[in-house]
This record gives C-alpha cells, sequence and structure tokens, in this order.
C-alpha cells in the first residue's frame, strides 16, 4: 500500500492539534474544581490508568511529583490485584480513562468510594461509569483518532496528557513552586547542578591546591604544580595571603626569553592580583567568570583573602555544566 508519508505526517499532527484546541473550551469551572481539590488534598495525588492511558497517566504522577506534588502512579488492574492498599483516606485519586468503563474500572470504583478518597477523572465519555463515579469530571474526549482505525490511541492520548500538563502547571503556580525547588527534586540534573553546586563543592584542596609563598623559586614551584597534577600555583605573602596566581600562560611568556627562570622568585613573573571566586559561589557563576576573563584557572579565596581551594575549568566541566 502506498500512501504520500509527508502528506500523511502532516495530518496526524492536524489532528492532534485539532484535539488540543478543542480542550480551550472545556477549561472552566470544573478545571477549576479539580485544581483546588489536588491543592487542599492531606496526602498524595494518586494517578491511575493503563494501557496506552496508563503509560500518560506515569508521566502526569512523574510531573505532580517533581513539581511540588506528592504523587504517585497506581495501575488500574494491579489496582484490584493488591496495590489499593497504597490508596488512604487522605489521597486524592485521578483516574485517566478514554472509555471510562473498563472492567477494572468498573471493580475499582466502588472500592475507591468505600475508602473515601476523592476521585477526579480525564475521560473522553463523560457518561462513563467513572464520570458517575467522580467527584470532579475533566472532559478530554476528541472528534477522532489519527489513526485512520479509530483504534489506536492516538489523539486521546495526546489530549489527555495536555489536560494533565495545564493542571499542573496551575498547581506549581499556585504553590509559588520555584526554580531552586524545582532543582531540589533534580540533583542529577544540570538545572539542578546550575541551581545547587557550589564553588566549595568541585574545587580542588588539599595537595591538588599547590600554595607558594612569594619568595619561592620557580623550579621549586614547578615541582609543586607537576605533583599536584594542577594548572597553576596560588602565591602568598608572609601571612597567608593571595598575592598572586602563577599558571602555564605565565610560564610560556617567559619561557625561553628568560634563561634565569627557574631560578627566579615566583613574585617576579607571577600574575599579580588574579581574579578570583569564593567557597560559598555558585559554581555556574564561578564559570561564568572564568569563560568572560577567558582564564582556565581561579583562585578561591575567603573573606581575608586566603587560598582555600583552586578551580579549573575541567573540574566545571566533569560537573556536567557545559
Amino acid at each position: 500500500m502506498k500512501i504520500n508519508i509527508l502528506k500523511r505526517a502532516r495530518e496526524v499532527l492536524d489532528i492532534e492539534s485539532l484535539a488540543i484546541k478543542g480542550l480551550k473550551p472545556r477549561i472552566d469551572k470544573n478545571f477549576e474544581r479539580a485544581v483546588s481539590l489536588i491543592l487542599k488534598t492531606k496526602g498524595r495525588a494518586i494517578v491511575s490508568g493503563m494501557g496506552k492511558t496508563g503509560i500518560i497517566a506515569q508521566k502526569f504522577s512523574a510531573t505532580l511529583a517533581s513539581t511540588g506534588t506528592p504523587s504517585l502512579f497506581l495501575h488500574t488492574a494491579e489496582a484490584i490485584h493488591g496495590d489499593l492498599g497504597k490508596v488512604t483516606l487522605d489521597d486524592i485519586v485521578i483516574i485517566l480513562s478514554n472509555s471510562g468503563s473498563t472492567r477494572e474500572m468498573k471493580q475499582l470504583l466502588p472500592l475507591l468510594k468505600k475508602i473515601g478518597s476523592k476521585i477526579i477523572s480525564l475521560t473522553g465519555n463523560p457518561e462513563s461509569i467513572l464520570a458517575k463515579y467522580s467527584d470532579c469530571v475533566l472532559d478530554v474526549s476528541v472528534k477522532k483518532e489519527a489513526c485512520p482505525l479509530g483504534l489506536a490511541p492516538t489523539a486521546s492520548t495526546t489530549a489527555t496528557l495536555a489536560m494533565s500538563d495545564a493542571l499542573a502547571v496551575c498547581l506549581l503556580e499556585l504553590k509559588g513552586f520555584k526554580e531552586k525547588d524545582f532543582a531540589f527534586f533534580h540533583p542529577g540534573g544540570s538545572l539542578g547542578k546550575r541551581l545547587l553546586l557550589r564553588v566549595d563543592d568541585i574545587m580542588r584542596k588539599g595537595r591538588e591546591n599547590p600554595i607558594v609563598k612569594e619568595e619561592e623559586k620557580v623550579s621549586r614551584v614547578l615541582l609543586k604544580i607537576t605533583q599536584a597534577r594542577a594548572g597553576s600555583a596560588t602565591v602568598v605573602d608572609k601571612n597567608g595571603r593571595l598575592k598572586g596566581i602563577f599558571t602555564d600562560g605565565d610560564l610560556r611568556r617567559h619561557l625561553g626569553i628568560d634563561e634565569k627562570l627557574p631560578k627566579r622568585k615566583i613574585k617576579e613573573v607571577m600574575t599579580r592580583n588574579p581574579t578570583v571566586v569564593y567557597p560559598d559561589m555558585l559554581a555556574v557563576e564561578a564559570m561564568r567568570i572564568l569563560e568572560v576573563r577567558k582564564i582556565d584557572e581561579v583562585p578561591v579565596v575567603n573573606k581575608k583573602r586566603q587560598p582555600v581551594g583552586l578551580l579549573d575549568i575541567q573540574d566545571l566541566l566533569k560537573a556536567g555544566l557545559a
């Protein structure tokens, strides 16, 4: 069977986009009630579904959990085989089902009512048994599926996904959920690292942070840099306060034009008053400084301007801040 692939693909997108647009008139008092019920819930938002819609339910539950609404996914069929024990009176159950009339649904709903949980439904059939048992019904019906057979859930799951996203976004705004809160739930992600990771978490310390006195010879400083496997050494005065930094760049600028370089005091060839960062500074801010100044290493100092670490661009890249 031959088809015009590009034409058919565009038709699918048209059908699904129309399905989403068709939801807008249904954003009404029922939607407001659904948001209010979830917001006031003392327990968790238990999101249930099965089949393709169950996958959307899992995504909805994950979105809620990561944006400040405690949630877990409950497979509708598994619920009537033991998992119903996860539901308590304080929870609200959000059920996603296109037909709203499956065999499992008919068994589950009376049990949820017995527990006493409030029920919100996202269904394509506002006259279904699910709708009748629900405290709040959100109509996510579509005129037709993108599937030419009308069998595979396509436009219907897209509409359900969009409606669930609308709920989640309203909830996170009403809860005053901020970037720092999102980062707390995503510490391993790039946003979490940008908002939580500080210079102190990744700077080089101890033996990896060569600190030398300004009177030391260049040859001795180079040995310390090599032993530390670093790209620079921080130079301090007799009181331990920062005076400068000696980097690979400083070495290259003097090497070849100064025969006495190894015997010179480091204070004669170091970079004075270098750029610095602080331990409690966000790592992403420190990276921005290195990028703007076009430098690879920077001393980390405390309030007394005493070196406490060394931050290398490679450390920031390894931390996933690139």
